[in-house]
């Protein structure tokens, strides 16, 4: 998808920031953002949002890069298309380091900036030598969610995968576990593929074959949607503890009848808005230095702006930045449903 420029002003009227200076952008200036997405996963038409403005706010063409299928492989020859394509810098996310690291290497080899997201370790980001890395731990949301799951009783799960080649998902499932004190977790993961009714069926299936079944954890609203109906179906609606990665107008709705206990919000549209202006921060100021990165972030109005109209909250570290873990309940889906599968 290539994201068009927009005026300044036309940007700046979104907002109400008119009095703001345009931002000049270099000639030939221009971002990339990869993702392991398919086509099908609306999920990330947040992010592709996020970046669409962070290209209007700092005045840069933004293009947006996934495989059709998921297909890591075809991710990977995406990076490396990017790397022949000399984008000014790249955005990506860590679904598998080691189909992304000789792909990496190239753009790094090229002097291209780098900046990792939403998938992926503090550690993967470093030793694949980007700036910083976006997202949300994924082990230490999901335990958070199973430690809630924890305090209302539950001692078993499911843990409904849709994305199974995606190594970070995991991690989700596995916190959840631990904090159950579950020994065995794949036993209690099932991969399901992103297709509603395959999702909806095997979910089915797993119940009724395991009855005693006191909680569901689904990883984003591909797995959320179709079990949530599962759920409804079997008459299980505020009886089997749901808890959902992610917001969707369906998880939102979900919360608000009771089907799901609260949704683990990572702030998608912060993961995308701020890969792309960390990467142009670095390139005018010639730094790659985290630190300094964040500190003129921190201080650019536009983007300030953009969290107070979303009501979002970034967590700053010392040199990453961390999209969440938030989460929605009964009590605040309200501040956040409009902008569910937009902005949030």
């Amino acid at each position: 998808m290539r994201v068009t420029k927009l005026s300044t002003i036309a940007a700046a009227w979104t907002l109400g920031l008119a009095m703001i200076s345009p931002v000049r952008a270099d000639p030939g200036e221009r971002y990339v953002l990869v993702s392991h997405a398919a086509d099908s996963d609306s999920w990330w038409n947040t992010v592709k949002n996020a970046i669409r403005q962070a290209g209007q706010d700092f005045g840069v063409d933004v293009d947006y890069r996934n495989p059709p299928n998921g297909d890591l492989s075809d991710m990977a020859r995406l990076l490396e298309q990017a790397a022949a394509r000399n984008y000014t810098g790249v955005a990506y996310d860590v679904a598998d380091i080691d189909v992304l690291t000789k792909p990496v290497a190239r753009i790094r080899a090229k002097g291209i900036n780098t900046v990792t997201m939403n998938s992926g370790t503090l550690e993967q980001s470093r030793a694949l030598g980007a700036i910083m890395h976006v997202g949300q731990p994924d082990y230490d949301a999901g335990k958070a969610a199973g430690e809630k799951a924890k305090a209302a009783g539950v001692s078993s799960f499911l843990c409904v995968n849709h994305n199974a080649t995606n190594q970070a998902q995991y991690q989700r499932c596995k916190g959840f576990g631990d904090a159950l004190g579950l020994k065995d977790i794949r036993s209690s993961v099932l991969d399901t593929g992103v297709d509603p009714t395959v999702v909806a069926a095997k979910v089915g299936a797993y119940l009724r074959n395991n009855p005693k079944t006191q909680a569901i954890l689904a990883l984003g609203p591909d797995s959320a949607d179709p079990s949530a109906l599962v759920v409804q179906r079997m008459g299980l609606s505020g009886k089997i503890f749901f808890a959902t990665f992610d917001l969707s107008p369906g998880i939102t709705d979900g919360i608000r009848k009771g089907t799901i206990n609260f949704a683990i919000d990572q702030q998608p549209y912060l993961q995308g808005y701020i890969s792309i202006a960390a990467l142009v921060i670095a390139h005018r100021d010639h730094t790659t230095d985290p630190v300094r990165i964040i500190a003129t972030l921190k201080a650019e109005p536009k983007f300030q702006a953009r969290l107070a109209a979303y009501g979002l909250k970034p967590l700053y570290g010392e040199r990453d930045i961390a999209s969440g873990p938030a989460f929605v309940t009964k009590e605040n889906v309200s501040l956040v449903e409009k902008y569910a599968g937009q902005y949030r």
